[in-house]
Formats: structure tokens, C-alpha cells, sequence
């Protein structure tokens, strides 16, 4: 009889840390390739569908119509801030107080420990990267250079575009390039209008409908996955039983269990990575389980390591040995540094007195987006880099609640329509600078041994001029368009509240200046990679989850192919 050592039932082909945007793709490639796979998550376990407890609830059949209580949001300062972060999908978030961090500098760290991780959560706009993105580093000389160029990336933005399925428009835009859509959403009357003056007043500004990881017409492909159309129910942070758009829970992690090839540890905390000086290679990882606090390690041949970028982050400063004291593939000096995001910090509101013929019906999980258009070809602002924009409009209605009685029966009854507002959000590029990091805490650990974080970001004089030139900027277009009652908000708010941190282990050509090479790998440690945010030499303006997927999908057939030759 042949009988497993307890070493052998823990060892696997690949290990992939993470279970969310990443960490699903990661796991749905190595099992369609025959990789015995172990994905580990530290939250705890939720399946599509069955783990859903609001997606079908009204408001009423909430004990709080859906709000959040004072005493919740006097205990969550930072995740209180979340657009999501409401009674219907509260159970999604990491609250302040259970996963504590050193902020050194203000910084909303917004987290969801679970099975598909921050999946759940997003906002699903997904566009691509475009050559010009790659080049902004080397053509201004901040960050190192982009190791990839769109061409190598482009075919593997169209893999993942198909099977996640994106609602587009081909708009053929050099600066955002067009993808493998399903048909696209529509923009309403008044977005349509500005649209319209932005083509007539500018050459470079350029208003569409959004990208977004919705299904409008479900392909074989989808029906494959048990996913359905999207119905515009705009619930999405509750989860969405349909599968109506993209998630790890809905689509790559189902996909990789029918392969068979697939076990998902949840609750389970990643500690270190293991590594062997003898090999010369890493050769597991070290779990602490999240409810006995007992420690048990696995083993696999290559590691994948998406845990999300600060998360992943710590895991590697925390994989310490004799060859690598301060942290993995850490020879550099860099890990943890260049830390970047995005910058939220700006909007505009206006109303437009026309179009009072038509209205809005139905829902849409989307809106319009403005591409970048400052510093897209050469330096010509006093910043450094641009922003895209998100841009939306309706109409709503409104009722006299002023008198009683009969009067105000009939006002409420009877609700008038209001002007078409409209509005717009900044999505600015920071630069990664070395001052930007993350470190542990040298004494104070976590309720799982795990060292504490010190978050050491913030934003600089170059983001407060990008905040400027946004405010200016749309001011003048509302104005040129129409609009009339033209508000501009800085919200000042601290680093983080994006929800796009990238960085602290980007990659490069060079081992000296980064961490990764073109193929996700540590430079010194060939069998272990990184693709989720850490990876990220640069954060440009798009939406970054898209570009996750398709450098995971690539990274993941590199390192098979690399197994079937006997190099990792």
C-alpha cells in the first residue's frame, strides 16, 4: 500500500495566496493547465450564492433600511468612509478594529477577508492600458521603466476580456484601446449632450460610455459559468446571484473547482514563504489558521503571491532568511517602497436647464468616462501625469413637503421633475516615490503573529496641482457645455480611500531599481511571482483590475511552461 506521508498530502503543483481578483484568475489557469493546486485565504469561506444574505432583501426587510448605525460608524472611522460600506454589505468589509495597522501617515486601508476577496466589492469599470501608459515613466524619468509593452500584454487583455465579459463601445482611442466587448451600455440625454460639446470644443477630450465587467449579452462562454445577464439591479457590493458581473466567486473560482484540481483553504493566514538556501528556491509557505492560531506549512513547486498589494507586501518583508534577512528576493533594498494609488480627491456638480422633454428610466451599474488627455504625449502641464474621469447625469424628482394636510397629499403624489444634473470624478496618477512605503513593526504583532504595518504614504505637491488642474479644467467644460450651479469639492481626503493601492514590488528590468521581471517573477527567486497591485511599476489612470487579470493569465502560462521544462 502506498500511503501518503503528512509532508506529501501537503504538497501541491502551485500555491496561489489569495483568493480575489488575482488569486481567482491564478487559480482558474493552473487548474485548466492540470496543476494540483492550493488556494489559501485568510478570510473565511463565501460561496456564490449561497453566502449572499442581503442580495434579494428590499429595504424595508433590513433593520436599518440599509444604514449604517452611529455606533458603526463612530467604531469604523476608515471603512465607515467606503462607498459600499452600508448594512446591505457591511459582513464584506474588514472592520478597524479586528485587523489593526500603524498609520505613520493618514491612510484608509479598505479590505475584504474573504473568498473573492475585494472582488465582491468593486466598482467593475475595466479598461485597458495603452503604450502611452507603458511609456510614462521612461519618457519623464520617474519610476523605471515599464519591462512589457502593450503589444506583449494586448492579446492576454483580449483572453481575459472574453471570459470575464466587458460591456464596451469600440471607440478607437489611442489612448484607450479597445477590447474584446460585449455590446456596450448607454449614455443617457444629457451625457449625450456633453459628449457632443466636448467632440465640438476639443480635439482631445473625449466623453464614452464606461467599460464595465457586466454581462449585456451573455456568451457560450458565460452560460458555461452559470452566469446570467446583468438586470441593472445596481445591488452589486451584496453579491449578485446572477453572476451579472465579473467576480472571482461568480466565475474563476467555480471554473478552477470543476477541474477537480483545485482545494481552497479559507481561514487560513499566510505567515512567510519558505525559503530553502540549499535549493536556492522557495519552496512552500508557513499558515497560521485563522481560529486555533496553529502554524502548518505547504509546499508546491512555484508560489503565486496575490494577496492583494499592501497584504502581499507584508507576507514578503515577512519571509525573512539567511540568504534574503530582510524579506524575499529582497536584495534591492526596495520592497515595500514606491508604494502608489490613486487620486479621488476631486469632483463637480452642475445641473443643465435643457432637455426637459425627456427622463431617466431603469437602473445602469455604470456611467460615462473621460480618458486622460493631459500629458499624454509629451510633458506640457506643471504636474507630472494626468487623470481620467468618471462622468454622469440624470434627472430626478422632488415634492413640497413644506405645507399639510391635503396640499401635501398631493404634492407627494405628484413629485416635479427636476433639472438634469450632472457631475464628475478625478481618477489622478501618483507617482511612486521611495518615500511612499511600507514597513513592519519591529515588537508589536497581530492576533496572528504577524507583524504590524506601518503605513507611511501620502500625497504630494505634484497631486495637489493635479487637483487644481482637474477643478480648472471641468470647470471651464461644464461651463463651455451649458451647465449652470458649478460646484468643485477637494475632499482632502488622506491616501487610500481609492481602494487602488499598487506598488511596493514592482517590476523592472533591472534587479538593482525593482523586484519582479517582465514575467512577474522575483528576480532572485525564479518559482515565486507576484501579479496582483504590488506588481506595479507605475498606476496610470485606468481602472487597475482589468491589467491584474491579464498579467496573472500571462505570468501563469510563463510559469507552466517553465515547470513542463524543468526550470522552476
Amino acid at each position: 500500500m502506498n500511503i501518503l506521508t503528512n509532508a506529501e498530502k501537503r504538497t501541491y503543483g502551485a500555491i496561489v495566496i489569495g483568493s480575489g481578483m488575482a488569486g481567482g484568475w491564478a487559480a482558474k489557469e493552473f487548474c485548466d493547465k492540470g496543476i494540483k493546486t492550493l488556494v489559501l485565504e485568510r478570510g473565511r469561506k463565501v460561496t456564490h450564492n449561497e453566502d449572499y444574505p442581503t442580495t434579494l432583501l428590499s429595504p424595508w426587510e433590513m433593520e436599518h433600511r440599509g444604514q449604517l448605525t452611529k455606533q458603526e460608524i463612530d467604531e469604523n472611522p476608515i471603512i465607515s468612509k467606503c462607498y459600499a460600506f452600508r448594512e446591505d454589505a457591511k459582513h464584506f468589509f474588514v472592520k478597524d478594529a479586528e485587523h489593526p495597522y500603524i498609520q505613520d501617515k493618514p491612510f484608509d486601508w479598505i479590505r475584504g477577508y474573504q473568498t473573492g476577496g475585494k472582488s465582491l466589492l468593486w466598482a467593475r469599470q475595466t479598461q485597458r492600458w495603452s503604450q502611452l501608459d507603458f511609456d510614462g515613466p521612461a519618457r519623464d524619468g520617474f519610476a523605471v521603466p515599464w519591462p512589457i509593452t502593450y503589444k506583449e500584454i494586448d492579446p492576454w487583455y483580449s483572453y481575459v476580456e472574453h471570459f470575464a465579459g466587458i460591456s464596451g463601445n469600440k471607440d478607437g482611442l489611442d489612448s484607450l484601446p479597445d477590447g474584446d466587448f460585449l455590446p456596450p451600455m448607454e449614455l443617457t440625454c444629457v451625457e449625450k449632450h456633453f459628449q457632443k460639446e466636448m467632440k465640438r470644443l476639443y480635439a482631445d477630450r473625449h466623453v464614452i460610455i464606461g467599460r464595465c465587467a457586466h454581462l449585456t449579452e451573455p456568451r457560450d462562454i458565460h452560460i458555461q459559468q452559470g452566469r446570467g445577464t446583468c438586470l441593472g439591479r445596481n445591488l452589486c457590493q451584496r453579491g449578485c446571484p446572477y453572476g451579472g458581473y465579473f467576480s472571482a466567486n461568480s466565475s474563476t473560482l467555480p471554473w478552477a473547482a470543476k477541474t477537480g484540481n483545485m482545494t481552497l483553504r479559507t481561514d487560513s493566514v499566510v505567515h512567510s514563504i519558505i525559503y530553502d538556501d540549499k535549493k536556492q528556491k522557495a519552496v512552500g509557505v508557513r499558515v497560521v489558521d485563522a481560529h486555533t492560531k496553529e502554524m502548518v506549512e505547504y509546499y508546491a513547486k512555484v508560489i503565486f503571491v496575490t494577496a492583494a498589494a499592501i497584504n502581499t507586501n507584508l507576507i514578503l518583508l515577512n519571509s525573512k532568511s539567511s540568504r534574503f534577512p530582510n524579506g524575499l528576493g529582497n536584495d534591492s533594498g526596495l520592497l515595500g517602497t514606491h508604494v502608489a494609488f490613486h487620486n479621488y480627491r476631486a469632483s463637480l456638480s452642475a445641473e443643465y436647464e435643457g432637455l426637459l422633454d425627456y427622463k431617466t428610466s431603469g437602473g445602469r451599474p455604470n456611467s460615462g468616462y473621460i480618458p486622460r488627455f493631459r500629458n499624454l504625449y509629451k510633458q506640457e502641464t506643471n504636474f507630472l501625469r494626468g487623470y481620467a474621469a468618471g462622468m454622469s447625469g440624470g434627472r430626478g424628482t422632488h415634492a413640497d413637503q413644506s405645507s399639510v394636510g391635503e396640499s401635501l397629499k398631493n404634492s407627494l403624489l405628484n413629485p416635479k421633475w427636476s433639472n438634469w444634473y450632472a457631475g464628475s470624478h478625478m481618477m489622478g496618477e501618483t507617482i511612486p516615490k521611495e518615500s511612499n512605503k511600507v514597513t513592519l513593526d519591529a515588537t508589536k504583532i497581530d492576533a496572528w503573529g504577524m507583524p504590524l504595518l506601518h503605513m507611511d504614504v501620502s500625497y504630494d505637491n505634484n497631486d495637489d496641482l493635479m487637483v487644481k488642474d482637474f477643478i480648472d479644467q471641468f470647470t471651464e467644460m461644464y461651463e463651455k457645455a451649458g451647465f449652470k450651479n458649478i460646484k468643485t469639492r477637494d475632499s482632502h481626503a488622506p491616501a487610500g480611500l481609492d481602494i487602488h493601492e499598487m506598488g511596493g514590488v514592482r517590476m523592472g528590468s533591472d534587479p538593482k531599481t525593482s523586484l519582479l521581471n517582465k514575467w512577474n517573477q522575483l528576480h532572485h527567486v525564479k518559482n515565486v511571482f507576484v501579479t496582483d497591485g504590488a506588481c506595479m511599476t507605475s498606476t496610470s489612470t485606468q481602472n487597475p483590475s482589468l491589467t491584474y487579470m491579464a498579467f496573472t493569465a500571462r505570468a501563469v502560462d510563463f510559469a507552466v511552461k517553465e515547470m513542463k521544462k524543468g526550470n522552476l
